[in-house]
């Protein structure tokens, strides 16, 4: 297998200042994801390029982020057998609607997953990724299972501090 088993790719380089999340929560579930940037209008032999080879690269998963128009996620879904999740990025006057519904308003035949528009989105489209590797990676899925862990213990620790304030 290859030492990358999950690609985030982003359309411009000012897409990373809301992509880092998603890098850094795969690195905290033990994943080293590839990462690029290419665009599916200036680059688009290269994006093709990309997607066609991902799957012989050892790439299991690729996370593709865009803004405005978003083509993409579904450019590379186009060209490959993969699961594509695609993370729309708050930019344009639309701040970021507008690539919301072109991630999700694929064609039939032509699948993206699609999260939240922004940070939040990044971050799931990471945990979803993950939780595609921990399928064949048990490691992967342990690193999940310690994630919601402490997620639960967070909210209860919330909860108790609340609590406390009530009865003062």
């Amino acid at each position: 297998m290859s030492e990358f088993n999950v690609a985030v790719v982003m359309g411009s380089d000012s897409d990373w200042g809301t992509m880092e999340r998603c890098v850094t929560q795969l690195r905290d579930l033990g994943l080293r994801p590839h990462v690029e940037v290419m665009s599916a209008h200036r680059s688009p032999k290269r994006v093709h390029e990309f997607a066609s080879a991902a799957a012989n690269e050892g790439i299991e998963v690729i996370i593709a982020a865009a803004g405005m128009s978003a083509a993409l996620a579904g450019s590379i879904a186009a060209c490959t057998t993969l699961p594509v999740i695609g993370v729309p990025i708050a930019s344009g006057p639309l701040q970021g609607i507008d690539a919301l519904l072109s991630t999700v308003q694929m064609p039939p035949g032509v699948p993206v997953a699609a999260v939240a528009v922004g940070p939040a989105g990044a971050t799931n489209a990471a945990i979803l990724a993950a939780q595609i590797v921990a399928r064949g990676d048990d490691s992967v899925g342990e690193a999940l299972r310690t994630l919601k862990v402490d997620q639960a213990r967070g909210v209860e620790a919330k909860n108790q501090s609340l609590q406390e304030r009530l009865v003062e």
